[in-house]
Formats: structure tokens, C-alpha cells, sequence
């Protein structure tokens, strides 16, 4: 049986308001009160008062003051993650079959008409969420996409506008309108069709509570890629690993916030001791208020689970389905065949989760939670709905119509039945005679 190292004992109650009330209220105001209401709550929420529309010319130049060396990274992470995605959509064929002779029927992959994709803020620029979303719905064949982003907060507070750096990237990445709008109101207004883009058909991206909770509540009418709470990271190590790399993969995906669970699964307990150990001093690392996030985020949502062996680790590891699965063990093809539910998987201690996280080409929005037991991440498939056709000649009549007019009948949808018989009477005179009847 594992047994725990470390354990997890959570947060204390937030006092916070109730979230979903909030929400509720918010996106009515928004859809009766259209564009008003959406810049009335930028202007009280963000102090945001200029333009919610950006000028493409302002997002064409947004790169201007941008390093060489960052414009550089996120072009090649651009180049990673587009053809990842577009290597997906090829993976996607259109079918047809002749099930009987004269019955033909297939299947058809068709983009949406419009998305919305959403680019946090906040505490962190969140440049590359812009690429996972927007170039992944390009790569689709999505015909208009919309993204927004909150306006950043200059250091005495004023609102500035769109960070240069996630403007210039949601540009890059291939977005058609772009919104200065965050929060609640920045995803109506992408559903609700506001400020002259087109309603989106799925709404994507990552964001806070508010957010998270706004596309829940407008999930069917308007799709979603999920419900989406703290990220979180398992660890898989053996004996092998290095304590001191374990311990920095986990304090940096800890940096995301206090609320991150981050997760140790080993069967060698002196490597757990060991990154126990370590976990203050990497927290220490970390530049200013990220360390002492990371290291909140340990105390309180950390654990290490020491198994018996690798089998019970897998097992383990699949109990707790994270959304960011690290494997630093021998042996990677056992692990990669075994393991069974994760957002996106890591292996090797040379492919840390950041990677994932930045530029390597996978997406970065997983589920979180432990959806990854029935669901993935976004990916093509979001913005693509698999529709299905069929046609019926003569040839396949006799035996297609009489069959759906038993199931029919023995269901008491006799007029389900109808239609089908009045297939078979245009076969023969007989049974026109016997229909009309």
C-alpha cells in the first residue's frame, strides 16, 4: 500500500464572495446591456477607459519594443505549437463507406464559424496561453477569431492596455479581432458577439475563478474547451532521478499559485526524504513573491507518496489523473504504455513540464482535477465538429426501409414508420396500393 511522506493538508477556507452568484448577475447585465455594460465594467473592474477594440496597426506594431531574443523565442514556439496542430488536423480524415449496396454513408470534419479565445493576465503576462489558443483554432480552419486580454496595470496603478508582448503574440498567432477586455466581460463579450466580431461558437483558454465559472455557465449554447481549475503536476521518480532536479520541477510549477497541488510518487524513500528536504530552500530560489508562492503552494497542496513498486506507482498516478504527468524513471516505454490519465505527458528528466508550459509544440490547456481521467487537453478537435452523411438509392431500399419500419413500429412511432414505407411503395405499385390503404 503507498503511504504518505508528506501530506497535502489544503487550504483554510476562503472568505470570499460566492463566485457563481456573482457570475450570474454579471452576464445578464452584460447581455441586455450589450457594449455599455461590458465597457462599464472594464472601466470599474480594470480602469480601463481607451479603445476595446484594437486597432490592427497598433497590434502589427506592438512588437516594435520587444527584444530580438524574445520576439525570437516566440516565433519559434509559434512554429512548434502551429505545427503540432496542424499536424493533429491531418490525423483527421474525411470517410465514406458503402455499408449495403446503394447505402452510402461518411463522415465529415467541419471548423466552427467563429472562436473566442481568452489570454489571461493578472500576475503574469501569460504571452504563450495566446499561442496554444489562437494558433491552435487557426490551424482548425476556424474562419474568424476573436481574442481578448485584461489591460495590464502600470506601476502606479493606471490601466495601460494590452501587454506589448501578448498583443504582439495574439497577432502573431493569427487572431482576426482583438479585444482589450478581461474577466467575466471579456468572455460575454466574445459569446455574445460584442463589438462588431461575429458570436463565438467555443470559447477556449485559461483564467481565474471568474472566468472559469463565466464559460461554465454559458457552456451549451456556446461550447467550451473545459472547466478548468489550479494547475497541478505529478512527479513519477525512481531511484535514479536527481533529488534537486525533482525538487526545482516541482517548486516551478508550484510558482503558479498557492491553491497548485505538485505531487511526488516514488518507490526509493530516500529520494523522497531527500526532496523533502530540499523543497524550502528551491522554494528560496525563486525570484521575490513567486518563491513565496511556490512555497505556500508546497505546505499546503504538496505530497509525496512512497510505493512498493513501479506498478503501484502507476496505479497511483492514475488514481490522482494529474493535468502535468513527469516521469524522471528508467525504462520510459514501460511507463508511456502503462500510464493511462493525464493531461500531457513528460518524459525524461531532460522534458521538464515548462517546456509544455512555453514552446514545445503540445498544447498547454489540460484538464485539471482530475478530468484527465475521461477527457485531454485542448487541441483541433475543440474547434472541429464531426458531422456525419448518408444517401440511400434504390438499391438499398427494400431491405434499409423495411427494417427501420419494424424497429419503428415495435417503438409505436408509427410515423417513423410511415416514411420509411412510403420509400418501399415507390419500389413497387403493390405496396403504393397497400400504403395508401
Amino acid at each position: 500500500m503507498p503511504r504518505l511522506i508528506k501530506s497535502a493538508p489544503g487550504l483554510p477556507p476562503a472568505a470570499l464572495a460566492d463566485v457563481a452568484d456573482t457570475v450570474q448577475v454579471m452576464l445578464a447585465r452584460l447581455k441586455t446591456g450589450g457594449e455599455d455594460t461590458a465597457r462599464d465594467y472594464a472601466q470599474r473592474l480594470d480602469g480601463w477607459t481607451g479603445e476595446i477594440v484594437v486597432p490592427p496597426e497598433q497590434a502589427q506594431k506592438a512588437g516594435k519594443d520587444l527584444s530580438d531574443a524574445l520576439k525570437q523565442a516566440l516565433d519559434y514556439a509559434h512554429d512548434n505549437i502551429r505545427r503540432f496542430a496542424q499536424a493533429q488536423r491531418a490525423s483527421l480524415r474525411d470517410i465514406e463507406i458503402e455499408l449495403h449496396p446503394g447505402l452510402v454513408a461518411g463522415q465529415s470534419s467541419l471548423p466552427v464559424g467563429a472562436a473566442g479565445c481568452y489570454v489571461p493576465g493578472g500576475r503574469y503576462a501569460h504571452i504563450a496561453s495566446a499561442l496554444m489558443t489562437i494558433a491552435t483554432a487557426r490551424a482548425a480552419g476556424v474562419p474568424h477569431i476573436t481574442a481578448c486580454a485584461p489591460p495590464r496595470r502600470a506601476p502606479d496603478g493606471t490601466a495601460q492596455g494590452i501587454d506589448p508582448a501578448t498583443l504582439y503574440t495574439m497577432h502573431l498567432a493569427g487572431a482576426d479581432t482583438i479585444l482589450c477586455l478581461g474577466g467575466v466581460q471579456g468572455i460575454a463579450a466574445m459569446s455574445y458577439g460584442l463589438f462588431g466580431a461575429p458570436p463565438a461558437d467555443v470559447l477556449a483558454g485559461p483564467g481565474n475563478a471568474y472566468v472559469a465559472e463565466a464559460k461554465r455557465q454559458l457552456f451549451g449554447p456556446v461550447g467550451i474547451d473545459m472547466f478548468a481549475g489550479p494547475t497541478d503536476v505529478l512527479i513519477l521518480a525512481d531511484a535514479t532521478a536527481d533529488p534537486a532536479l525533482v525538487a526545482l520541477d516541482l517548486a516551478g510549477q508550484a510558482e503558479h499559485g498557492p491553491t497548485s497541488p505538485c505531487w511526488l510518487i516514488t518507490d526509493h524513500e530516500p529520494l523522497a526524504r531527500r526532496v523533502a528536504d530540499l523543497m524550502p530552500e528551491t522554494c528560496a530560489r525563486i525570484d521575490g513573491e513567486n518563491g513565496a508562492t511556490a512555497r505556500a503552494a508546497w505546505d499546503a497542496m504538496g505530497e509525496i507518496i512512497l510505493c512498493n513498486s513501479r506498478e503501484e506507482m502507476a496505479a497511483e498516478s492514475d488514481r490522482y489523473a494529474p493535468e502535468h504527468l513527469h516521469v524522471q524513471c528508467t525504462d520510459l516505454p514501460w511507463w508511456q504504455a502503462r500510464l493511462t490519465a493525464y493531461g500531457s505527458l513528460f518524459l525524461g528528466a531532460d522534458t521538464t513540464v515548462a517546456f509544455g508550459d512555453k514552446a514545445s509544440g503540445p498544447n498547454h490547456v489540460l484538464p485539471t482535477g482530475g478530468a484527465a481521467r475521461y477527457t485531454g487537453g485542448l487541441s483541433v478537435h475543440k474547434f472541429l465538429k464531426t458531422v456525419t452523411w448518408q444517401r440511400a438509392t434504390p438499391e438499398a431500399l427494400p431491405a434499409l426501409a423495411r427494417a427501420t419500419s419494424v424497429i419503428s413500429r415495435a417503438e409505436g412511432m408509427t410515423g417513423h414508420a410511415l416514411t420509411a414505407e412510403a420509400r418501399l411503395a415507390t419500389l413497387t405499385p403493390r405496396a403504393c396500393v397497400a400504403n395508401e390503404s
